[in-house]
């Protein structure tokens, strides 16, 4: 009797372990070993190609080379009759507007071509087309209580995240799925003065469908939302 109540007691016991919440720093660690169970995103080399769709607006097609190893980003975008090239190699910045590299003052003005920007689009596209795995780098702040929210009638593992202050300051929240720790969505809000949230501010990311890219499992489709009044502002579709 003594027995079958110590096995019991055990069982009662793991139970109970099995049903808290995993930490932060676990979940993200699950959540890239889903998407990234060979580590190859350090060493990534690869290309994307891009649809973007907005409300009101012609498509935005555009084919993005990231090489980690060797420093170098472009990117190779085109609406309508304009196609605009950004190339990032290490320090070097280099700019085209209809494959020439002479460019008046004007038309720098009027389709906002700059190093700046070049850098914006760099830090973008290999922000959220690498995530989670970004989510390792230096001045990040993983926090270490996971919540379980309800999202649109789906229950997820939400992972909270915010930078140090040379990073950025927004706060962003991640959405896995339970059971796999595939990410299906993300979201970020916008601080005030005092670093405080501001509850009416940012957007989130619906993610579906997944392709495999060097071993590496991405969300295919992007789709964009304001958190105030889920107004759609258009989806990225990456393209086979």
């Amino acid at each position: 009797m003594k027995h079958i109540a110590f096995v019991i007691l055990l069982l009662f016991s793991f139970q109970l372990i099995s049903a808290q919440e995993i930490s932060g720093n676990e979940l993200l660690e699950k959540a890239i070993n889903y998407h990234d169970p060979n580590h190859n995103w350090s060493t990534f080399n690869g290309e994307l190609n891009i649809t973007m769709e907005t409300p009101n607006n012609k498509s935005r097609d555009s084919k993005i080379i990231i090489n980690l190893p060797s420093e170098l980003f472009y990117v190779h975008a085109k609406r309508d009759t304009i196609t605009t090239e950004y190339t990032l190699e290490k320090t070097e910045c280099t700019i085209k507007l209809n494959g020439a590299v002479d460019i008046s003052e004007a038309d720098k003005k009027t389709y906002n071509l700059n190093c700046d920007r070049a850098n914006m689009y760099k830090n973008y596209y290999t922000y959220l087309y690498g995530l989670p795995m970004k989510l390792k780098d230096e001045g990040t702040i993983i926090h270490d209580k996971v919540e379980r929210k309800t999202f649109k009638g789906k229950e997820y593992l939400v992972l909270k995240v915010t930078y140090d202050e040379g990073v950025g300051s927004d706060v962003w929240y991640f959405y896995f799925d339970p059971k796999t720790y595939a990410m299906g969505i993300y979201q970020f809000f916008k601080t005030d003065e005092n670093g405080k949230l501001k509850p009416d501010s940012g957007e989130y990311i619906l993610l579906t469908e997944t392709t495999m890219i060097q071993e590496i499992k991405i969300p295919k489709n992007r789709a964009w939302y304001y958190n105030k009044d889920d107004k759609y502002l258009g989806t990225d579709f990456l393209v086979d």
